[in-house]
């Protein structure tokens, strides 16, 4: 199960990568609430892809050999955290509607939490071996 997770989670974010890096214009537009937050910064939403990819990438690899690879998962989790508590700072600060935050809950904090959970998971699995 933790695999199909992974593998699932891992390509949903890669495409979300891959469309920053090589699309962001249409990134920016696509995703809602995006385009509240000020005026696209094509670099900047580049640079995030980049970040995005490398997650991806960590938690992809834990189907292949999670063993080795819950370290990179668990970087890719805390990543993913950290952006999903940004966003409730945000929030608490006034900077982010509650509505949004509605809206951020399964794409914004349910990846940060499976990435996390894939992570322990894998470690707990490596131990046992």
């Amino acid at each position: 199960m933790r695999n199909a997770i992974a593998m699932i989670l891992g390509l949903l974010l890669c495409v979300n990568a891959l469309a920053m890096i090589f699309a962001p214009e249409r990134w920016y537009e696509a995703v809602p609430g995006v385009s509240g937050t000020g005026p696209a910064n094509l670099h900047f939403i580049r640079d995030i892809g980049c970040a995005y990819l490398v997650a991806a990438l960590g938690i992809l690899s834990v189907v292949r050999a999670p063993r080795q690879a819950w370290p990179a998962a668990l970087a890719s989790g805390a990543f993913l955290a950290l952006h999903a508590l940004t966003h409730l700072a945000d929030a608490a600060a006034g900077r982010e509607s509650g509505h949004q935050l509605a809206l951020d809950l399964p794409a914004i904090f349910l990846p940060a939490i499976l990435a996390l959970w894939i992570a322990g998971s894998a470690r707990r699995n490596s131990q046992k071996e």
